[in-house]
Parts: structure tokens; C-alpha cells; sequence
């Protein structure tokens, strides 16, 4: 019984001084806590390519077009108006018809400048008739050059006089200073016409537009301005039709507005039977030369951003981010005019956790241009 206890008691002692040994060894292992799961996944998964799709940069034919939106203008447009105030005394038009140039509109009040007229006209045959007897009897000496340049002067200034109330008179009749369509009237018989803008408005009387052509204006981006030469076809519709027009770019402005940096260009067209009226918004589609080398690229891999826009392209195995300049956009595809090259590989698909320099592993496709 004895030795057990002995032996038992040795047994305890190297245990205890085995473990005294070991502890400083032993305490760090036993401390150390495993691994979580998600970092170790978290690491395998940077390290990992990302599986992306991507297509093959090629170029090919295409007619690219450019859409905007314009107004439609008369071909020649005019609020008709007096040129001195006066009372109305005849109106010879009905509004919507049709006039020609030199038809007279409207008649003001004259009366008093043709009594004038008259007696000008009486003072200028009496200066006429002196002017001749001088002129008889200057070679005979009866009179003195001067005497006949005085009589010739004033038969001069009679003239003048007749034909500045002739002027005048002629300044009370409004005529159409072009064929056209003329408008809704704005005055009644009798009523008293205002010229005198420092007091009042000036008396409107109606419109005259001419509407067998009618005017396109519209603006596209100055990328296009060199590309776009005068007798350029424009196809355009308007709300509440589904006919599509035809028209003809005839000028364009010399310079690129600076605010919206635009070049504004005007067509004309022809609207024989006046189914086209001034003022009509106009959806505009511009076709420019075809491009035989173009580039097109999905829409989806277009990152659009403040100030430049990207598409990730794959290069020795990683993403890396190329500024690119767009040109039309269509329905599917999207015209590249600057920033890649045929043979570049871009990145359609993953682009939200796409960043510069992320290993990847692609999938090419085909690029299907769709329509316009």
C-alpha cells in the first residue's frame, strides 16, 4: 500500500514538471483562435479571376445617323403693319386666303395728302412753265443765267415735293410684299391704326406667311459639322402625324454656339398642300456618309461617368479602364468615334464590381448592331 502511494506520488510530481516545461509552448497554440471562414473565402475570391463576357473589337460599314429636334418656319413670315398712323377706311382681304405680291391689304385715311397733292401739283406746273419761257428767251439775252437757274431750281424743287406726298400717300396703303397665306385680322374698319411706339404698341394688322416650302431649323453637336455638307437629306416627323417628310439642308451657321456648343442648321421642304404649318416641333433624323471602318460596341459596356466616359477592356488577363468618345447611339450598339482599336477585348457584363487592374477570365460574343 505504501509503494502504490509512492508511486503514485512520483507520477503527479513529473506531470507537474512536464507540464512547467511545455506551458510557454503550449500557451500561444491554445490562445490562438481559428480562422474564420469567410476571410479564408474573402482570400480565395481575391485572388480568383472573375468570370466576365466580352466582345472582339472589329470594325465595319455604317451609316450612322444623327437625330434632333427643330421648328418648322414659313419660308417668308411677316406681321403686317402700318408705316403712319391713320384710320382705317378699307380692308380687301379674308382671313386664311391666299394673296399676291402687290395686292393691296389695307387702305388708311388719305384724304388730306391728296389735297395736298393737288396743290403741289399746281405749283410744280407753274414752276414748269416759267422755267420754259426763261429757257426761250435766254439765248436771246432777255434774262440772265441766273435768272433762268432760279426758275429751273424751283421747278426742280416742285417736282420733289409732289413725289414726297406721293411717299407719304403711299405709305397708307398696306400691300402684301409676297405671295403667301394671310392670317387673322386684327382691326375693323374705322379703327384708327398706331404707329407712334413711344406711346403704345404699334397697331398689329395680321400675319402673311408663305407656306408652299416651309424651313427646318436645328441644331446638331459640333463633332458632326465637319461631316455635314450643304444638299444633306433630312427625314423628319411631326406630333399627331405618322407621315414621315422629306427636306434638304440649304445653310448652316458659321459658327458653334458657345453654351451649348451646337452648329445650327437650317432645310428647307417642300408643303404644296400646306399640310405642314410654321411654328410645328419636328423630330429630325440626319443621315451622313457611310463610315467603312467604324467601331460598335454593346451599349452595356459603356460606364458613363462626369466628365469622361470608359469601358473596361481585358488586357494580359486584367481589366483595365480606356476613356472612349462616343458617337451615335442605336438601339443595341453604340458607335465608338476615339479610344479603341480593332482587337481590343471589352468587357460587357460584371462592370459593377469591376475595378482597374481585377484579374479576369472572359467569354467572347458577337456584336449584333441591331437597328438604327
Amino acid at each position: 500500500m505504501k509503494r502504490a502511494l509512492k508511486y503514485t506520488l512520483c507520477a503527479v510530481a513529473s506531470a507537474a514538471a512536464i507540464g512547467v516545461v511545455a506551458a510557454p509552448r503550449v500557451r500561444p497554440l491554445l490562445n490562438a483562435s481559428p480562422a474564420p471562414k469567410s476571410a479564408v473565402a474573402s482570400h480565395a475570391n481575391a485572388t480568383a479571376p472573375l468570370k466576365v463576357s466580352s466582345v472582339v473589337v472589329h470594325t465595319e460599314p455604317f451609316a450612322e445617323t444623327v437625330t434632333s429636334t427643330g421648328t418648322l418656319r414659313a419660308e417668308e413670315s411677316v406681321d403686317l403693319q402700318a408705316e403712319i398712323s391713320g384710320k382705317v377706311v378699307a380692308i380687301n382681304f379674308v382671313e386664311g386666303a391666299r394673296v399676291r405680291k402687290g395686292d393691296l391689304l389695307v387702305k388708311l385715311n388719305d384724304a388730306d395728302l391728296r389735297a395736298g397733292r393737288e396743290a403741289a401739283v399746281q405749283r410744280e406746273k407753274l414752276a414748269v412753265l416759267q422755267e420754259r419761257r426763261l429757257g426761250q428767251l435766254l439765248p436771246e439775252g432777255y434774262v440772265t443765267r441766273g435768272e433762268y437757274d432760279i426758275a429751273l431750281n424751283q421747278a426742280n424743287v416742285q417736282h420733289a415735293e409732289v413725289a414726297l406726298i406721293d411717299a407719304q400717300i403711299e405709305k397708307t396703303e398696306i400691300r402684301a410684299p409676297f405671295d403667301g397665306t394671310v392670317g387673322l385680322r386684327y382691326i375693323s374698319d374705322g379703327a384708327y391704326v398706331n404707329v407712334n411706339a413711344s406711346t403704345s404698341s404699334p397697331t398689329r394688322v395680321a400675319t402673311l406667311q408663305q407656306l408652299d416650302k416651309l424651313k427646318i431649323d436645328f441644331a446638331v453637336p459640333e463633332k458632326y459639322a465637319g461631316r455635314i455638307r450643304l444638299g444633306d437629306a433630312i427625314r423628319f416627323t411631326v406630333p399627331g402625324g405618322d407621315h414621315a417628310y422629306q427636306g434638304e439642308i440649304y445653310a448652316l451657321d458659321p459658327r458653334i454656339d458657345n453654351s451649348t456648343h451646337t452648329v445650327v442648321l437650317r432645310a428647307l421642304c417642300p408643303n404644296p398642300e400646306h399640310r405642314l404649318m410654321p411654328g410645328a416641333f419636328a423630330n429630325i433624323e440626319l443621315s451622313l456618309k457611310q463610315i467603312d471602318d467604324a467601331i460598335l460596341v454593346p451599349a452595356q459596356a459603356i460606364i458613363a461617368g462626369l466628365n469622361v466616359t470608359n469601358v473596361f477592356v481585358v488586357s494580359e488577363g486584367k481589366a483595365t479602364p480606356r476613356a472612349v468618345e462616343l458617337g451615335t447611339r442605336l438601339q443595341s450598339t453604340v458607335h465608338i468615334l476615339s479610344g479603341l482599336k480593332p482587337g481590343d477585348v471589352v468587357i460587357t457584363s460584371g462592370l459593377q464590381q469591376m475595378r482597374a487592374g481585377l484579374p479576369v477570365v472572359t467569354e467572347t460574343a458577337a456584336i449584333a448592331s441591331g437597328p438604327a
